[in-house]
């Protein structure tokens, strides 16, 4: 039984001040406890993260402007945000004829740090800016700072950032060299990339998409091919349409296979009645955690193992301004996709690789200029590429997931400890739940997440403080 502490002041940590861990931040504060609420972000501003502080405007919101929020109770206060004065001016290609608006993806960082500021100001909560180096635990948690400085806690949420994308092996001869572009995100990443520069982007998801629409703004017209295992591309955006009526939570699959028969003949229905693969798509989407639940460990590793490249192509769809941008790069000729994989890179100038085709297993060889990383954050090493994370795994606080997704979560979002039972003092906000969670990536089921986090961490304060029996 975890007994109440009146003895200081209850102090929060959310570790992490991007998306995730600014919106636990947001939804906790407003929960009316009283404790000391920190949010530890070694950038200057909160809620904008790697995905939200990119200056470039061709890295766009794949989602329209309605379906992006900080409250799943006001599904269009982005939207409404975007028509106020201290709302930037957005690019003059943002607006559809449909009247739906893809922002670029710093605007909405800048209505999520609008969000928090008046929170900052009324001292609800603060706002270190460092980096967490070291964790310790005692009776309280103990948090190193990167300027000297510590943090002690009695909760902690780990809000961590994504790890960068991992280097794949058969690409580890290109390590430091200059023709490798490990982060495309970076401030300047693609500024040395020349206008007839030969292109590989590892990759070809949104990652991949937001680079060809970057280069083709920059007027890029060296030859670019993206690689991929199985060669899918992202897909756009759907018409509006009615509603499918297949349903997948009611009697969930339990086994891919099953899952995957029961879509294709959802497909077959809707398309009979008109209706766009889409609709099948969205409802999958929102059915995810029935969908997630019902499947066994082993019934999970198939669907990620067969299914996941599918479900990402489709899941995460591109905005009509990079679609075009792409497409237009393909008409002329510029964009190549292949699905292959990397068998060897061997450095020089050119940079030359051998690659296998996976229809045929063909081999060839292909030389270009430059080569760019877009293959996604690396969750399953998250644990080694993040120092307080490592901590708390040497104490055996936390451990990674089988799955390789992130971190060993409980259904309520407390980290599963190497041994013993959770105290709930340790939650996971963010992608790094997928694991228990499924659909985990997108913003309404982040902002969803987090406000169960909010919750959650809410009832654990209000134990420690002695207004209710822990149980």
């Amino acid at each position: 039984m975890t007994q109440p502490n009146t003895k200081h002041p209850i102090t929060v940590a959310i570790i992490g001040g991007g998306l995730s861990g600014a919106a636990v931040a947001y939804h906790l504060a407003g929960l009316g406890q009283a404790m000391d609420l920190v949010v530890i972000e070694p950038r200057e501003g909160l809620g904008r993260g790697l995905a939200y502080a990119t200056p470039d405007p061709d890295h766009r919101l794949n989602v329209p402007d309605h379906k992006m929020t900080l409250r799943s109770d006001r599904p269009e206060d982005f939207r409404r945000w975007l028509h106020t004065a201290e709302a930037p001016s957005l690019p003059a290609n943002s607006a559809r004829l449909s009247g739906e608006t893809f922002a670029p993806r710093a605007v909405f960082g800048s209505y999520v740090a609008a969000q928090l500021a008046p929170l900052l100001a009324a001292g609800l909560l603060r706002h270190v800016q460092a980096r967490v180096v070291s964790v310790g635990r005692a009776d309280r948690y103990r948090l190193g700072l990167s300027d000297g400085g510590k943090v002690v806690a009695d909760i902690v949420v780990l809000a961590t950032t994504h790890p960068n994308a991992g280097l794949p092996r058969e690409l580890a001869g290109l390590a430091g060299d200059p023709a490798l572009i490990a982060d495309p995100f970076a401030e300047g990443a693609l500024a040395g990339v020349a206008e007839d520069a030969r292109v590989l982007i590892v990759g070809n998801g949104l990652t991949s998409a937001d680079i060809v629409a970057s280069l083709h703004r920059r007027g890029h017209r060296g030859q670019i091919t993206a690689l991929s295992r199985h060669g899918y591309r992202s897909q756009p955006h759907g018409p509006v349409q009615a509603e499918t009526t297949a349903d997948f939570a009611h009697t969930p699959a339990r086994t891919a296979l099953q899952l995957l028969r029961r879509v294709r003949v959802a497909l077959a229905r809707d398309q009979a009645l008109g209706l766009t693969w889409h609709a099948v798509f969205d409802r999958l989407r929102a059915q995810g955690p029935a969908i997630w639940t019902a499947l066994s460990e082993a019934e999970r590793r198939r669907f990620l193992r067969h299914l996941r490249a599918l479900w990402d192509i489709h899941r995460f769809r591109i905005a009509p301004q990079t679609y075009e941008a792409n497409q237009q790069m393909q008409r002329l000729g510029r964009l190549v996709s292949l699905g292959a994989r990397i068998v060897s890179a061997t450095p020089g100038s050119p940079v030359k690789l051998s690659l296998q085709a996976s229809r045929n297993r063909a081999r060839f060889t292909v030389a270009v200029d430059r080569v760019i990383l877009a293959t996604g954050p690396a969750h399953g090493g998250v644990i080694a590429a993040v120092p307080a994370l490592a901590d708390l795994a040497g104490l055996g606080l936390l451990q990674p997931d089988p799955l390789g997704l992130g971190l060993l979560t409980a259904a309520n979002g407390q980290a599963v400890p190497v041994s013993g039972a959770a105290d709930g003092t340790l939650l996971v906000a963010g992608p790094l739940a997928r694991a228990a969670v499924g659909e985990l990536m997108g913003v309404p089921e982040v902002i969803t997440w987090a406000e169960h986090i909010a919750r959650e961490v809410a009832g654990q304060v209000a134990v420690r403080r002695g207004l209710v029996a822990a149980q």
